[in-house]
């Protein structure tokens, strides 16, 4: 009986395979771990694919060993991954240079304005600063400015969810639910931009260029003879397209309609709706492909997220790393203690966490600021500061998000590193008000991509059958009444207040200084 489901989850700092059952439980996995990128300039973040594919070969290799895992049990594989990673191959798929992260901040500055008649009618609408800040954004303007000659020789410009799959099937395909980045893809749709569209000549990409696409539980292909003697994975084993990373997460966390907000808090910190109307929570950004087919995933994104409780640790923790190892503890043990000491609201310490400012959410100008600073406060205000910021920065995208689905938001469900921390998981609570839940089970990016699998192999008969099935919470944290109206009053009076005042000075500090 082939019942084992097969994900692979390759996010920005491991990869994981896994294997799941059809009811949702965790049977084994196999973490492998890797340096994020390598960075040859300021600002750059690039790595070998390599560094992918042989971490995806171990881990699959590693958990087929596992006594919980019969290779001749496995009914397919699916992949998701880390979103707007790109891979320029030739015609054959070998690689050309190294993959650019989406973490890269590398800008094409050297840009002509987008001419023709679509350059004129962005100048009439006044739209040509939003246009021309995405062409420099975009990785294909700036290899096509910058090398050319690579640019020339790319037969295939694919996302790392494409790249993959070309190495596990041999074609150039991926699934329509992974397509988010500087790429013209038309978000209403979920295909390809119509060949006369602005996006090709706005980003130098010719329709060749890219691979063909598939809806998410579709067939991507087969497992070559090739990728079965270096992944230990059964040759002509089906590939089922799943989703990206994010898109992954809600449905494995079990948010089916706007009514469950789905909150990551990842590297990136996300708060996501499924939703089956088109609208923008942001104004210019579109929602993101769901990994239900022909459902978007209505999506406000604080980027570097989680990202900035590792930059905690790693800048103000050192103290508490050394004892950790001592007591022979986890190092988080000791982190969560620190929330410990601090009352709800940090004693007025406000943290807005624009570490890495976005496109419209709330502008490229955008700073990092923490304001209200006192000598009663620590570095433990500090950390418990920055849970607070991301919980109000995430409430502010949900009232987005909700305004323009006309649902209120019922309940949260919360995954990503963050959701293992329970203060985190109350923090979230207090603020927004609303139950936060943990699903089940950690890994729900990969529970994601194994229920588009057992959708399209058949062993569910659709999406609503599949999230019943494989879906359940686990702790359900409620909000604490006194706690959500402290919360409420700062995020109100001041937190919703802070970039406006200080958008002028962010503006400023550009000016002089350059950077970022």
């Amino acid at each position: 009986m082939k019942d084992i489901l097969f994900a692979i989850d390759n996010g920005t700092q491991s990869l994981r395979a896994l294997a799941f059952d059809p009811q949702g439980n965790l049977l084994a996995k196999h973490r492998v771990p890797f340096e994020p990128y390598y960075s040859e300039h300021p600002g750059w973040a690039e790595q070998d694919p390599e560094v992918w594919w042989d971490a995806l070969c171990t881990a699959c290799r590693t958990l087929l060993e596992n006594p919980e895992v019969a290779v001749d049990r496995v009914a397919g594989v699916s992949v998701t991954t880390q979103r707007g990673t790109v891979v320029c191959t030739d015609a054959e798929g070998r690689v050309l240079r190294p993959a650019i992260l989406w973490l890269d901040q590398r800008k094409a500055n050297d840009l002509m304005p987008l001419g023709g008649l679509w350059g004129a009618a962005f100048r009439a609408t006044r739209l040509s600063p939003v246009i021309e800040h995405l062409r420099r954004e975009a990785e294909s303007t700036w290899i096509s400015t910058y090398q050319p000659e690579t640019w020339k020789a790319t037969d295939k410009f694919l996302l790392l969810s494409g790249w993959l799959t070309h190495r596990l099937t041999g074609e150039f395909v991926d699934s329509a639910g992974c397509q988010v980045g500087y790429i013209p893809f038309d978000y209403k749709k979920l295909s390809w931009a119509a060949p006369w569209e602005w996006r090709w000549s706005a980003l130098n990409i010719s329709p060749s260029q890219m691979p063909r696409l598939v809806p998410p539980g579709k067939p991507l292909g087969k497992i070559t003879r090739r990728a079965a003697e270096e992944t230990g994975l059964p040759e002509g084993l089906p590939v089922i397209a799943a989703a990206a990373d994010k898109a992954c997460e809600v449905i494995g966390s079990g948010a089916l309609d706007p009514s469950v907000g789905a909150v990551s808090y990842g590297t990136t910190a996300t708060i996501n709706v499924s939703t089956e109307k088109y609208f923008s929570p942001i104004p210019l950004l579109p929602p993101y492909p769901s990994a239900i087919p022909g459902r978007y995933a209505a999506e406000v994104q604080v980027y570097r997220g989680f990202w900035m409780v590792s930059w905690f640790k790693e800048q103000f923790g050192y103290e508490e790393r050394l004892a950790a190892e001592a007591a022979g503890v986890e190092a988080e043990t000791l982190f969560e203690n620190m929330v410990d000491e601090v009352p709800p609201g940090s004693m007025g310490l406000m943290l807005q966490p624009l570490w890495t400012p976005g496109l419209k959410n709330p502008g490229p100008e955008g700073k990092g600021s923490i304001i209200g600073w006192g000598d009663v406060h620590t570095k433990a205000h500090l950390y418990r500061a920055i849970l607070e910021g991301l919980a109000y920065a995430l409430r502010e995208g949900a009232e987005r998000i909700q305004k323009k689905s006309k649902t209120p938001m019922e309940k949260l469900a919360v995954s990503g590193g963050g959701s293992q921390s329970d203060h985190a998981m109350q923090i979230t609570a207090d603020v927004f008000g609303l139950p936060a839940v943990r699903p089940h089970l950690y890994e729900t990016s990969g529970l994601g991509a194994a229920m588009d699998l057992a959708v399209g192999l058949g062993i569910h008969p659709d999406f609503e059958t599949a999230v019943a099935a494989m879906t359940r919470p686990g702790a359900v944290f409620t909000p604490d009444e006194k706690n959500h109206r402290l919360y409420d009053e700062l995020y109100e009076d001041v937190y919703k207040k802070m970039y406006k005042r200080l958008k002028p000075l962010y503006k400023r500090i550009r000016e002089i200084t350059g950077y970022p």
